[in-house]
C-alpha cells in the first residue's frame, strides 16, 4: 500500500470532504451521457430544475443516494427537488426570505458552496496525472520481488486418512478430484486450489513443505493445527509491483489530502483570525471543519 505522509488531527475533516465531495464519484454515477447541465427537466411554480440541480442534490445528500436503488436515483432525487421548490415558494409567499436567520444561513450556504468551489478546482484539480505517475515510479522503485507458488491441498482428519488418500493418487486418481471428494477445508470445491501465496501467509508446517516441492509433485502427509494436508505445487512465480491503475485512487487520495492541508494552513496564516469567546479554544480538529453538508 502507498505510505504517505501521517494525517495531523484535522485529517478526518479532509475525509469529510471524500465523503461528502467523492471527489465526483456519486454525480459521476447519476451523470447521463450526453445531457447538458442545463438540460430541463422539470418545471415547479414557473421555475425549471435542471440537470445541474440533480447533481447538485446528489453531492448535497451524499452517500443517503447509496440508499436508493440505482434505476431510481434520478427519480428519487428529482422528487427531492420538487419538494424543495414548492418549499421554497411557499416559504418567499410567507416573506421568510427577509428574516435575520435566513439571511444568515444564506450567507453560510454560498460560503459552503465557494469552499466546494475551491477545493474542487485548486486543490483536487491540480492533481496532474505527472505527479502520480512520478509517486508511483517512486514506490516500484524500492519494490523488491517475493518468493511465490501456487498450491493445491486436501485436508483430512488424522494421518491414516491422509496416507489412504496419497494412496489413491499414486494409483493415479486425479488430485482435484480426491479434494472436491475428502479435503476438509473449502478450497475442496475448486480441487484444492490455494492460488498464489508468499512466505509468511501459510502455517509453517504447511509453508516449509510446499516451498520444498517441485512443481508437480505431491507432498508425504503433512500435520498442521488444522488436521492432515497433502499438498501439490502447481508452479512457482514471483510478485510484480501493483499495476499503476490499480493505485491511482489511493495515490490521487493521498496527494490531493497533501494539499488540502498544505494550502488550507497557508489560507490560515494569512487570515486575521480572532476568537471572541473564550470558551471556544480553537484546536486543530476543528479548525475547518467543512461540515456535512455540499
Amino acid at each position: 500500500m502507498y505510505a504517505g505522509k501521517k494525517m495531523p488531527a484535522r485529517g478526518w475533516v479532509f475525509g469529510l470532504f471524500l465523503v461528502v465531495f467523492g471527489l465526483g464519484a456519486v454525480s459521476a454515477a447519476l451523470a447521463q451521457a450526453n445531457v447538458a447541465a442545463d438540460a430541463p427537466l422539470a418545471v415547479v411554480g414557473g421555475e425549471t430544475i435542471t440537470e445541474q440541480d440533480l447533481q447538485f442534490a446528489a453531492e448535497d445528500l451524499g452517500t443517503e443516494v447509496d440508499n436508493i436503488p440505482a434505476a431510481e436515483r434520478r427519480g428519487f432525487l428529482l422528487g427531492v427537488l420538487i419538494d424543495m421548490k414548492v418549499m421554497a415558494q411557499a416559504a418567499r409567499a410567507a416573506n421568510m426570505d427577509e428574516t435575520e436567520v435566513y439571511l444568515r444561513r444564506r450567507t453560510y450556504l454560498e460560503e459552503r458552496a465557494l469552499r466546494r468551489a475551491y477545493f474542487e478546482q485548486v486543490i483536487a484539480g491540480s492533481i496532474s496525472q505527472e505527479e502520480m505517475e512520478a509517486v508511483y515510479d517512486t514506490m516500484v522503485a524500492g519494490f523488491e520481488p517475493q518468493e511465490l507458488i501456487r498450491a493445491s491441498h486436501i485436508l483430512v482428519a488424522t494421518e491414516q486418512d491422509a496416507i489412504a488418500v496419497l494412496e489413491e493418487i499414486r494409483a493415479g486418481r486425479p488430485f482435484e478430484e480426491l479434494a472436491r471428494e475428502k479435503s476438509a477445508d473449502s478450497s475442496g470445491q475448486n480441487g484444492g486450489d490455494l492460488g498464489f501465496f508468499g512466505r509468511g501467509q501459510m502455517v509453517p508446517p504447511f509453508e516449509a513443505a510446499a516451498f520444498a516441492l517441485e512443481a508437480g509433485e505431491v507432498s508425504e502427509p503433512v500435520e498442521s493445527q488444522f488436521g492432515w494436508h497433502l499438498i501439490r505445487l502447481e508452479e512457482r512465480s514471483v510478485s510484480t509491483p501493483p499495476a499503476i491503475a490499480q493505485l491511482i485512487p489511493q495515490i490521487r487520495q493521498q496527494l490531493v489530502f497533501e494539499k488540502f492541508d498544505s494550502i488550507v494552513a497557508t489560507l490560515r496564516e494569512g487570515a486575521k483570525i480572532e476568537i471572541l469567546d473564550p470558551n471556544l479554544q480553537e484546536d486543530d480538529t476543528a479548525s475547518t471543519d467543512p461540515g456535512t453538508g455540499g
